[in-house]
């Protein structure tokens, strides 16, 4: 189902070497809370690398649907537009993507550790880990958003 867009035109997309189909924006990294807020945009019609989230986390589908793939690449869940969920670290390792349409979604990263997404190869070995350190250095990379205007 297409949704209507989300407006994302003061959004600086990034993306990461090596991982297809995903573009993020960081919006906060707050290492006393150990807390990491991102952005990511999901293409439609393709999935993500395997990886498993190590940390709590909440979702907000902003715009399409985020499908979530099992390790076999069997569909296990569907998350249309509006869709809140919260879920907890080391759950089963995954792939996502987009619909029809490409999919933007909050994360708000919660309780993290060392390690907030470990990137797994088609055996579920470890090849990449991202935490703290690492989105605090995307952050520290991106443009800057504009600022909010004050009259």
């Amino acid at each position: 189902m297409t949704t209507q867009p989300f407006d994302s035109r003061n959004v600086h997309w990034n993306k990461i070497e090596g991982i297809d189909h995903l573009a993020y924006h960081v919006l906060a990294v707050d290492e006393a809370k150990r807390i990491v807020d991102i952005l990511f945009k999901f293409d439609a019609n393709a999935k993500i690398a395997l990886h498993r989230h190590k940390a709590d986390y909440i979702t907000l589908v902003l715009q399409g649907e985020l499908r979530i793939y099992r390790a076999d690449h069997t569909l296990k869940e569907i998350r249309p537009v509006g869709s809140y969920v919260a879920g907890a670290a080391d759950g089963e390792p995954h792939t996502e993507g987009g619909g029809d349409q490409d999919v933007i979604a909050y994360f708000s990263n919660r309780n993290v550790g060392t390690t907030i997404y470990e990137i797994l190869d088609e055996g579920s070995n470890v090849i990449a880990t991202f935490g703290i350190a690492e989105f605090k250095a995307l952050l520290d990379a991106q443009a800057p958003q504009p600022s909010t205007a004050v009259v």
